[in-house]
């Protein structure tokens, strides 16, 4: 059985850079997966770049650091706070991301060590890596 997951009962993100449309599994503090639909109306792509539009690589990295928050947030202890980026590492991008693309995005907790800790995230578009690396983040009460 298929569960729904609301976004915006965990994450704190909101249009426009809400960079998720959809959570497609998660198993609380282990890890989640989920899908961004590249449109070509997305906002950046009247800048990057005109008649050649590309996802940006941060953009890439902040959709699976938003699917690991997910990952996060969804553990009752941790609800209500906001996952913070507190480094990268090992981060290569494969792949251009174009609109039309539906970019899948997986994030595995490496490491949760009270309010901080370490994901390994891949994203990928018709099964071929496009970004992959560790994500590093710490947790913080919401002001």
């Amino acid at each position: 059985m298929s569960e729904t997951w609301d976004l915006h009962n965990i994450l704190p993100h909101r249009y426009p850079f809400l960079l998720v449309d959809r959570i497609t599994g998660v198993i609380p503090g282990k890890s989640a997966t989920g899908i961004k639909n590249v449109t070509v109306n997305e906002p950046y792509f009247q800048g990057h770049f005109p008649g050649y539009p590309v996802m940006p690589g941060v953009l890439i990295v902040e959709a699976l650091a938003q699917v690991g928050a997910f990952a996060i947030l969804s553990m009752p202890e941790h609800r209500g706070k906001i996952a913070l980026f507190t480094g990268i590492d090992k981060l290569r991008f494969k792949q251009q991301v174009v609109p039309g693309d539906v970019l899948e995005l997986e994030l595995e907790v490496l490491k949760l060590r009270g309010t901080v800790g370490k994901g390994r995230g891949v994203a990928t578009v018709n099964g071929k890596v496009a970004a992959a690396g560790e994500l590093m983040f710490a947790l913080i009460d919401r002001p």
